[in-house]
């Protein structure tokens, strides 16, 4: 696993022990929201030693266990148990898992690929025509008319974003942040604490279980502890 790091600060009310809201950079907003687009089994990987509620890693543990000989030649376990990431992934701290492609590839086969018209994502696929593995990569070209950005990643960093408790996020602006306050009831501005987290692996894997079991993610996360 990467050991890329994001931050952010979090606006507390030390009176009733809760976070307000956070504010955050592009980097840790494009991490929470391609949480999104993680699939199923990266998901329970990185929670099991968290342990999980519910019966998602039996079923995990079963595919684990299972002898290779009920597995159909052409499948593998890596395909169910450590599927590729989806693109733009891969420009994200902490969610580039190791033994994973996160790129978009697609195979054909090297002997019959100047008359084959056959893909496939898994390079161990077999050629219906002459029974060879199709190992050949076939580059993948992107539609047109979309600006590529050299940012990278899902959001722009040309503002500050805001992430409530239950990980509502949106641009911050200072009126927001004043409404917010007024919303929450805030009478005493000295009651008011700042305080600056870094998001590592572990951290980051609490954050992932949290926002599956609560509303109040960030002050579960990073208060409860405390």
């Amino acid at each position: 696993m990467a050991c890329s790091t994001v931050s952010m600060k979090l606006l507390i009310d030390s009176e009733s022990k809760r976070v307000l809201f956070a504010e955050a950079s592009k980097e840790t907003v494009d991490f929470l929201f391609y949480i999104l687009s993680l699939p199923v089994a990266t998901v329970i990987r990185l929670l099991r030693k968290q342990g999980m509620a519910g019966s998602l890693e039996n079923l995990y543990a079963s595919v684990e266990n299972l002898n290779e000989s009920y597995i159909q030649p052409s499948q593998t376990k890596e395909t169910l148990l450590k599927p590729s990431l989806p693109v733009g992934i891969s420009s994200v701290p902490l969610l580039r898992m190791n033994n994973t492609t996160t790129g978009r590839n697609y195979y054909t086969c090297n002997q019959c690929r100047y008359n084959s018209t056959r893909v496939s994502d898994d390079p161990s696929a077999i050629c219906p025509a002459c029974s060879r593995k199709m190992e050949m990569v076939v580059p993948y070209v992107a539609p047109p008319g979309k600006e590529k950005s050299t940012e990278g990643g899902f959001v722009k960093g040309v503002v500050t974003y805001m992430i409530m408790d239950n990980l509502v996020v949106n641009p911050m602006s200072t009126i927001s942040s004043i409404t917010l306050l007024n919303k929450f009831n805030i009478k005493n501005v000295l009651n008011l604490l700042e305080m600056e987290v870094t998001l590592g692996m572990e951290e980051a894997v609490k954050l992932l279980k949290a926002s599956l079991q609560s509303e109040k993610v960030l002050t579960d996360v990073f208060l409860d502890c405390k």
